[in-house]
């Protein structure tokens, strides 16, 4: 018996598509329904409180959508609204957050993990929670390196101004003695060029949750009989708030296969409270 139902997958922009390519790799017969939030992330700093609401407005979306499980493909998101989704929603909700920390608290060997992330990831701290469940003995070491979205959804991953975006965010990763380095944020695997010319012969293992979250789905579709069906080429459908033109230039550049045309789609920002924006 399978189930049709496409998977939902969300980011704020093309960082996503990294998680997106595992799930055709590992998954080549399930139907994903991608959404990507030009429109708010990764547009500036929110209070947490609005990126919950409105991560718990495309989560809603997406299962009004008849989608049977949900990926949260956003660090940021992740943080700030998986828990609260899953009380909310009965589908699986699968974030991008635990599935890197378990493979960085497994792949140290010196016990020093840094991970590189957005502003609003660093100041949840749901890595450093999430490594030291894994393993209480690493330490981890948090940078905030929000400008390499905008160099991502620019298309200049792998260019100078990554080099250098990268050489400066890693410099004090280098001289803590870190071995293993975690992407936090969707869109960095996307900079694996720089981050190798930056990185060296440094002895600097590179995480990301991009294929240990693909795994994570692939059990639970298991577990919970989700599964599609049996052949290959499954459908792919790409939905963009915001500005499809340049997400589709962006996208060309960086994903591996050809992406369907996006369909451009209007999502509401929520409101917040004077004390939540404090």
């Amino acid at each position: 018996m399978s189930d049709s139902r496409p998977i939902g997958v969300f980011d704020s922009g093309v960082g996503g598509l990294t998680v997106l390519l595992e799930l055709r790799r590992q998954l080549p017969a399930e139907d994903v329904l991608y959404l990507a939030d030009l429109a708010h992330f990764p547009d500036v700093p929110r209070p947490q409180q609005q990126v919950r609401e409105l991560t718990l407005g495309i989560i809603d979306l997406l299962a009004g959508m008849d989608t049977k499980l949900v990926v949260i493909a956003c660090n940021t998101a992740s943080a700030a609204g998986l828990h609260a989704a899953r009380e909310r929603f009965e589908i699986p909700i699968v974030g991008v957050i635990a599935p890197g920390a378990q493979a960085a608290a497994t792949a140290t060997r010196n016990g020093r993990v840094a991970v590189i992330s957005t502003a609003g990831t660093l100041a949840s701290q749901e890595y450093l929670h999430a490594i030291k469940e894994a393993n209480p003995g690493v330490s981890v070491l948090g940078k905030a390196a929000p400008e390499l979205v905008d160099i991502v959804e620019d298309g200049d991953a792998d260019t100078a101004r990554a080099d250098a975006a990268l050489s400066d965010v890693l410099a004090d990763v280098f001289a803590w003695g870190a071995d293993t380095l975690v992407l936090g944020c969707t869109h960095y695997p996307l900079l694996r060029p720089a981050l190798q010319r930056v990185i060296g012969r440094r002895r600097v293992r590179v995480v990301d949750s991009a294929e240990t979250t693909a795994a994570r789905v692939r059990r639970i579709l298991d577990v919970n009989r989700l599964t599609g069906g049996a052949g290959a080429g499954a459908v792919l459908e790409v939905l963009v708030s915001g500005d499809p033109d340049r997400f589709a230039m962006t996208a060309d550049r960086l994903f591996e296969e050809p992406l369907p045309a996006p369909t451009a789609i209007s999502i509401g920002l929520p409101p917040v409270s004077l004390a939540a924006a404090t």
